[in-house]
């Protein structure tokens, strides 16, 4: 099996060996499609704990693997939350047996290893696309206009994993359909985090409330949207 270690940079004073930004970037991906989800607290929340569905586990050139959410503007492996504010990671959870777990499935360390392997090669390129997955969760993309005045919910079809790591969820440019339904590859796709008065990422059920106009979820995104 392929070995994704760190190579052998140390630091001066420690001798400890140093992760660099290659050895932690993302070289594969594969969707949760079992329900996952990350718990997460805050510090408003006391003792409680929230949930959201996990989107995929990612696999890391230095061979770590963790799960993958979209968090604010960004995906976000689970085990970087840790902001007491906004929220911090606080284990994964399966809701079918009520589990609380803090590394990732060895079925899915095992699925992304043996997928690594099959499909690496070498790639100087940053912005060649290595692998495209579909959005599972109802993931939705928050725009807003440059007055600050309209918001916009667009749908995200897939997420996209370029050769440098970067991953980016991406949206229908509707004036390029051509066929549909639109797949995870259409060349109408274009990334979101790229994209003028892009925000936020929000799951599924915040998205619908939005939507409904939902009193709290509005002034709750408000003062998202509306922060410098």
């Amino acid at each position: 099996m392929t070995d994704h270690s760190v190579s052998n940079v140390v630091d001066l004073f420690t001798g400890e060996p140093i992760e660099t930004s290659a050895s932690r970037r993302f070289i594969r991906l594969s969707p949760e499609l079992d329900g996952l989800e990350m718990l997460y607290s805050n510090s408003s929340s006391g003792s409680d704990l929230y949930s959201l569905k996990i989107l995929c586990w990612g696999l890391k050139a230095n061979g770590e693997v963790v799960g993958l959410v979209p968090w604010l503007n960004a995906i976000v492996p689970c085990p970087d939350i840790k902001d007491p504010l906004d929220g911090r990671f606080e284990g994964y959870y399966d809701p079918g047996i009520e589990e609380i777990f803090h590394d990732a499935p060895i079925h899915k360390i095992v699925e992304l290893e043996t997928a690594a392997e099959y499909f690496e090669f070498e790639n100087s390129r940053a912005e060649e696309v290595m692998q495209e997955i579909p959005d599972t969760i109802g993931t939705h993309g928050v725009f807003m206009d440059a007055q600050r005045e309209n918001l916009t919910l667009t749908e995200v079809v897939s997420w996209r994993l370029y050769a440098n790591g970067d991953i980016h969820g991406m949206l229908i440019d509707h004036d390029n359909v051509e066929t549909t339904p639109v797949l995870p590859g259409d060349h109408c796709l274009y990334p979101a985090q790229e994209a003028e008065g892009f925000r936020y990422f929000f799951q599924h059920h915040i998205a619908n409330k939005i939507k409904s106009e939902d009193p709290e979820a509005l002034a709750a995104i408000a003062a998202l949207v509306t922060s410098p």
